[in-house]
């Protein structure tokens, strides 16, 4: 009788999982190695610097796991390239001993790419090119290509955008027919324009934006009104919110909204726009200026001004209309003019003063609602490079938020909202803005965080919004605030663009969209034409649209998870099944839209990680006070106090001991002196080196001025710990996730920490800091060995 074989792993099926062929795209690593990013969601397979060799970043494949680690993780090794990626690869053009090859700016690539003789173009060493590959690698063999364009040189003004659009693939260039027929626009509303709008010319709109902000597209006015008769009869706001009427010049299908479609997005720069639309478009015919005509879609709203139901929308109206915007504000002046009517700005802006109060009321009423809600309101710091003629950057300063900003963040939510209920009454298919809870496993990890650091109140199995506005709120005056928000905040989830509605987490919204930026959204573009539709009491009819790259991927295995809904049976008949493709052609433009929203922030950083290594490379060897913004395995990250610059302190360079990291708690211990460095600890550093390649800034711990935190007290559970000075964040719209959320552990282990108390320490013991972290090891079990047989020396002589 024959038993059974079972395989190493001690599953019979473990041999038929490590056959599985897992189909996903190369991820690669600055190190070396690479990870096989699945299609199914699952988790990453690892790839050995060696299975890199014949692959590229990007590169779409099979792969093959062969083994998993200690920590059950996947390894694997490629079986076969389903498709190289066409990214232009940019770099250095270098010659070495008399061979031509590119470096790789993104070092993801691995590999430098040879480039024959001929193939160089009029490049010259040193310069930044773009490459199209001509041969694939292989395992023993390097790719090869040729210099397809001419960047520059690296120090040039602006190298670091254009960089980044072609490493990106970040549409910067207007196709012939798109130019084309912006050209033909009118330069202003013309009488044919006009029909079957309300005039608003008379209404006193006005605009409030940055100083330097180009693109106009939202104007808003506000007055009292009485809401209800008689004795019910109450105070109430009428509130205005006119955005741009893009749709009205961009139709669907025309060159201008296939390019349009395409960007999906404007992308901000330092010193630069690539704006989602011609110039034309978004800086003069759609734009909201002072003292013209322009077209817009109206959000007309009677918002309830006291009670408990304060800031309540009572009622709303969407129409399109013609306006004429009374003035131009920026924020700096309107809140100027609300801190001081009486001031300067107040005087020279009279006529408009009351209008402002009006608004200002409207916007408290609105914040009241907000407070109820429970809508996450927690506070960041962003930052604004600012640079000179040349492109070098002047200083990196805080965006200040003031009353003025938060005023107009408050009518645009308002508006948003009034577009998903309008949409969402009339059963029309659009885009919803979504924003998700906490996943269980974050949701997790988050509980026991707030357990760890002694925090009483906590996250249900379903966390609502108002639970961590609580927290938020509960713990704004202990010194480790800033660390508690910061991990609240990495729990959440990034915000997406979909037709299935479920709702707005961070800002408390059961229904939520985009309607309030036709000019720089496509997705706020696309509700304006179903808004005008439900209007017309027709239907919208999204056409198929490509969706390349991440999205189309993204759509795919979304597309398998749902394959029973898609076969419809025949029962069903043909208005099922025309629901069914509509739905999946929304699906389709919703991931599309965020994945190059996503696209656009990475550029984004891209260029400021850029301009901030170049800044850095002017302060080597100069030492900064700042403040712990991450702690992981591996090391500290640290944002300087005066510079808004973050850089990695290595574990290596914080002292000759071991540090373990403590996934619960999110920070690193020192095992023998307790010494901790957590999110929001202070620390001196030193600039030790900047790779502008590789987007890297490098500290040093600066000896004798460690900062971090001191061995935690023999105080658990519910008292929080002690820590050092308090900081204060100051923050965004929509509760987004923080910019590094990648960091967040994943896992929630707790680890083992030392108990002893302290004591004294001993000049042995102050030699052995002085060691390697090896030497360290070895003199510690030296010691440890001597007073073993001293012991049982001892013991033998008492016998």
């Amino acid at each position: 009788m024959y038993n059974k074989k079972i395989s190493p792993s001690g599953s019979p099926h473990a041999t038929a999982a490590l056959l599985e062929e897992i189909e996903g795209t190369v991820s690669g690593h600055r190190d070396g190695h690479g990870f096989v990013v699945r299609d199914d969601g699952d988790a990453d397979i690892y790839l050995s610097p060696s299975e890199m060799r014949a692959v590229l970043h990007k590169d779409r494949v099979k792969a093959r796991v062969v083994r998993h680690d200690r920590k059950g993780r996947p390894e694997g090794r490629v079986v076969e390239i389903i498709e190289r990626s066409n990214q232009a690869i940019i770099g250095r053009l270098l010659q070495e001993n008399g061979v031509w090859l590119v470096a790789p700016e993104d070092k993801r690539y691995g590999q430098d790419i040879l480039i024959p003789r001929g193939a160089t173009g009029q490049a010259r060493v040193g310069q930044v090119v773009v490459v199209e590959l001509t041969e694939p690698p292989a395992l023993y063999g390097q790719p090869v290509g040729r210099v397809k364009e001419v960047l520059g040189e690296v120090d040039d003004p602006g190298m670091e955008i254009e960089i980044a659009v072609r490493k990106y693939s970040v549409p910067h260039e207007f196709s012939e027919a798109c130019i084309a027929q912006a050209r033909g626009l009118p330069d202003k509303v013309r009488p044919q324009d006009r029909k079957n709008r309300v005039d608003l010319t008379d209404v006193p709109l006005v605009t409030i934006d940055g100083e330097d902000a180009r693109d106009f597209d939202d104007a808003v006015y506000c007055e009292p009104v009485t809401l209800g008769r008689g004795k019910s009869a109450s105070k109430g706001w009428r509130l205005l919110v006119a955005i741009a009427d893009v749709s009205h010049y961009v139709e669907t299908g025309a060159p201008i909204d296939v390019d349009a479609y395409e960007r999906a997005t404007s992308v901000y720069f330092p010193r630069r726009v690539i704006p989602m639309l011609p110039e034309k478009l978004s800086n003069g015919l759609c734009s909201l200026n002072p003292d013209v005509d322009r077209l817009c879609m109206v959000c007309d709203m009677l918002i309830r001004g006291v009670g408990d139901d304060q800031g309540e929308i009572v009622a709303y109206q969407f129409y399109p209309a013609v306006m004429h915007s009374h003035a131009r504000f920026t924020y700096t002046e309107v809140a100027a003019i609300l801190a001081n009517t009486r001031g300067a700005e107040a005087a020279r802006r009279k006529e408009r003063v009351g209008d402002l109060l009006h608004l200002h009321e409207v916007y408290r009423a609105l914040l009241a609602a907000r407070s109820r809600r429970g809508a996450v309101d927690f506070e960041t710091t962003e930052t604004q490079i600012v640079c000179d003629e040349s492109g070098r950057i002047e200083k990196i300063v805080p965006r200040v938020r003031n009353e003025a900003h938060r005023l107009i963040e408050e009518a645009m939510l308002a508006a948003n909202v009034c577009s998903a209920d309008f949409i969402g009454q009339s059963k029309h298919s659009g885009l919803f803005r979504v924003h998700e809870g906490p996943t269980p496993e974050k949701n997790e990890i988050l509980r026991n965080y707030l357990k760890a650091m002694g925090v009483s109140l906590t996250i249900g199995e379903d966390p609502k919004p108002a639970e961590f506005q609580r927290i938020a709120e509960a713990v704004k005056d202990r010194p480790d605030a800033q660390q508690i928000h910061t991990m609240l905040l990495r729990s959440m989830q990034q915000a997406i663009y979909t037709p299935y509605n479920s709702g707005h987490f961070g800002l408390a919204y059961e229904a939520y969209t985009h309607f309030t930026s036709p000019i720089r959204r496509y997705p706020d573009l696309l509700v304006h034409r179903v808004i005008k539709a439900i209007l017309a009491k027709t239907r919208y009819h999204l056409p198929v649209l490509p969706t390349p790259g991440e999205a189309h991927a993204k759509l795919a295995r979304r597309l398998e998870k749902n394959e029973a809904a898609r076969k419809s049976t025949r029962s069903t008949g043909e208005k099922a099944r025309k629901a069914s493709a509509e739905l999946l052609a929304w699906q389709a433009a919703g991931l599309h839209c965020s994945a190059n929203e996503r696209r656009a922030d990475e550029a984004s950083r891209d260029v400021e990680a850029w301009l901030k290594c170049k800044y850095m490379r002017e302060h080597l060897g100069e030492e900064f006070y700042g403040v712990v913004s991450a702690a992981t395995s591996f090391g500290i990250f640290v944002t300087l106090d005066a510079m808004y610059v973050e850089g990695l302190v290595h574990i290596t360079e914080l002292g000759g001991e071991y540090f373990r990291f403590d996934e619960t708690r999110q920070e690193l211990r020192g095992e023998r002196t307790g010494i901790r460095y957590a999110i929001g600890t202070r620390v001196r550093v030193q600039v030790s080196r900047v790779d502008l390649d590789g987007r890297r800034i490098d500290f040093r711990l600066v000896k004798g001025d460690e900062l971090g935190l001191p061995r935690e007290s023999v105080r658990e559970g519910r008292e929080h710990r002690e820590t050092v000075t308090p900081r204060t964040d100051a923050g965004s719209e929509e509760g987004g996730a923080a910019r590094k959320t990648g960091r967040m552990a994943a896992g929630a282990k707790k680890t083992s920490s030392a108990k002893t108390p302290t004591r004294k320490t001993s000049p042995k013991r102050e030699a052995l800091a002085l060691l390697s972290p090896i030497q360290a090891l070895k003199a510690s079990v030296k010691s440890a060995v001597k007073k073993a047989a001293a012991k049982t020396k001892a013991r033998k002589t008492k016998r």
